[in-house]
């Protein structure tokens, strides 16, 4: 251990010393450090599920529909890779900087995705407007430590109710925007845009923390050997290669194409020295021991992977399956019904927190998340091409109440069950640990539902309509025909009648219903594993106080200054402060 490192443990321990402190709670100036904190939130979820709800809009105007679940893949991919370093760096050099310039890089994002002509480029938007998720973590971490611990789960159900408030606004202003005009995306990445702006200025002009204790007593050259650069290197390079190489699972390669092959186990190397590397080598680095004191932290972790994993099922497939079962729906209609959950979590945010204030636990509600997950995944993956519209409107509740409550019960236990000094690095991993849910998700599912749809289409296609007439040689026109929505260009193929448009039609569905269906087999199975490891959490409730680990405030108050201006006065067993 290096001298920088010794003076890193000293600082974080524990110290007696003849000065005071005196901490001031400044609700006005909490409220609005809240406010700040929560429009960054907002931004983000305008990005993320703007990324996965309108990638098809962007390619029906610029092309590359094969690209279309890169979107969603880069921002997870970023928010990951950016996170462990934001949050560690936050500690050394201060918070505020790294909350602003990220979130700033949302703006540019933004601004590219607006003005796109190739997918490409707008995959080149989203992963430099990706960047801006690096900031997520303070999000967590300086809502919680400047104030008191035991409103903690109040101050997750805030940036809860960001991401609710958030994800409203891009489902109904968004799906207006595109409804029946695909290019409307240009307009809605316009107004993130201005967003961003607005929430940049807000976090540079209303966060003014005082200095932290590293800012000041470490040089430079001290912070920088403190970042734990091969931990950084093996967790980026592991997460993005794992995640390129399940991405190309039947996107358009098999699993014995080098494509997958390269990639994939090349990322798994890497994961598995990170694990040995951290475990052995760097104690006090991205995977600090110190957050291992007891099993709440892992079991957080487990179950934060889980949540942003279950997250990308509903993100990405239940408008896409919601639209195509029920034939000729409106786009808007179907984001509206997506809203239905974002309602339910915003509701949730504020039960859930007021819950977990009163009766300091956390295990109840962090299963209750998983059992609302398992009841959604498992309706869903029961849908046939016959479900009807209605259906899915009371679906999507348990998926908005497993949401609600599942992100403020996990990151009020991580938070709780670790260091104080540590809560940025807390709450990095537990961002970047969701947001490789999330990537896995998106890849795993990807791989799930084209191997699905694409092992059933043909085949469900040809028994439809070769008793009809048409020759098997027409199939592939008819299919490609009817998926681009030219039925007009169908009915001209040799053999091909209205009956056999018709029928064409409904085995399409039943070959995407079975696409749908695998993917959420594959989320019930998760939110399964992820139940058990809620049930053994731990309730942290002696760590609900007062204390504020990190306040606005701080008053300096020398022992002699104390005695010479204050008399303590001893009444009725209680401490009265009398100025003298």
């Amino acid at each position: 251990m290096d001298k920088s490192e010794e003076k890193i443990e000293q600082l974080a321990s524990p110290t007696e010393s003849l000065d005071e402190e005196v901490v001031v709670w400044n609700h006005k100036k909490e409220f609005a450090l809240l406010l700040a904190l929560c429009s960054q939130y907002f931004c983000q979820m305008l990005f993320i599920v703007g990324a996965g709800v309108y990638a098809r809009s962007i390619a029906a105007v610029v092309g590359g529909e094969s690209l279309s679940s890169w979107p969603a893949t880069a921002i997870n991919i970023l928010t990951a890779a950016t996170i462990p370093p934001i949050a560690r760096a936050a500690d050394l050099w201060g918070r505020k900087w790294f909350l602003a310039v990220p979130t700033s890089l949302g703006f540019i994002g933004s601004m590219i995705v607006a003005r796109a002509s190739s997918m490409q480029m707008a995959i080149a938007g989203f992963v430099l407007g990706g960047a801006s998720f690096g900031a997520q973590p303070l999000v967590h971490a300086v809502a919680s430590e400047t104030m008191p611990r035991k409103y903690r789960s109040f101050a997750q159900g805030a940036c809860n109710s960001a991401i609710a408030l958030g994800s409203l606004f891009s489902l109904l202003v968004g799906g207006a925007l595109t409804n029946n005009n695909p290019a409307g995306f240009r307009t809605y990445w316009y107004i993130c845009a201005g967003i961003y702006v607005l929430s940049t200025v807000m976090l540079a002009t209303l966060y003014n923390p005082p200095p932290r204790e590293l800012q000041l007593t470490l040089t430079f050259k001290e912070k920088v050997r403190c970042l734990d650069w091969v931990g950084f290197f093996l967790y980026i390079a592991g997460l993005v290669l794992f995640c390129l190489g399940l991405s190309y699972s039947q996107n358009p390669f098999g699993w014995t194409n080098a494509h997958i092959l390269a990639p994939f186990l090349i990322g798994v190397v890497f994961i598995l020295t990170l694990i040995g590397y951290e475990w052995k080598v760097k104690k006090d680095g991205l995977f600090h021991h110190g957050l291992f004191q007891n099993r709440n932290f892992p079991l957080a972790l487990v179950a934060v992977f889980i949540e942003g994993y279950i997250f990308m099922s509903a993100n990405i497939y239940f408008p896409y399956s919601m639209e195509i079962v029920n034939t000729g729906i409106s786009t808007f209609r179907v984001l509206v019904c997506y809203s239905i959950a974002f309602i339910c979590l915003l509701l949730m945010s504020f039960l859930i927190g007021g819950y977990i204030y009163r009766t300091k636990t956390v295990r109840a509600t962090a299963m209750a998340s998983n059992i609302g997950f398992i009841i959604y995944a498992s309706l869903m993956a029961s849908v046939t091409a016959k479900t009807p519209e209605s259906h899915f409107w009371g679906y999507i509740t348990f998926y908005g109440s497993g949401l609600g409550c599942g992100v403020i019960t996990l990151y009020t236990t991580a938070q709780l069950s670790t260091p104080p000094e540590l809560i940025a690095v807390t709450s990095g991993l537990m961002g970047s640990i969701r947001s490789t849910g999330g990537s896995v998700a998106v890849a795993i599912y990807g791989a799930l539902f084209n191997q699905g749809l694409t092992s059933n289409l043909f085949p469900k296609v040809a028994s439809a309509v070769v008793p009809l007439g048409v020759s098997e040689d027409n199939i592939g026109a008819l299919i490609a025909d009817l998926s681009a929505g030219a039925v007009e260009a169908a009915l001209k193929l040799p053999g091909v009648t209205i009956e056999a448009v018709g029928a064409a039609g409904e085995a399409l569905k039943s070959a995407y219903v079975i696409g749908f269906r695998d993917v959420f087999i594959c989320a019930v199975a998760f939110a399964t594993l992820g139940l058990g490891a809620s049930a053994f959490l731990i309730n942290p409730r002696k760590e609900f106080n007062a204390k504020i680990d990190a306040p606005l405030d701080v008053l300096e108050v020398k022992v002699e200054d104390v005695e010479r201006d204050m008399a303590v006065e001893i009444k009725g067993g209680k401490a009265t402060t009398i100025e003298g």
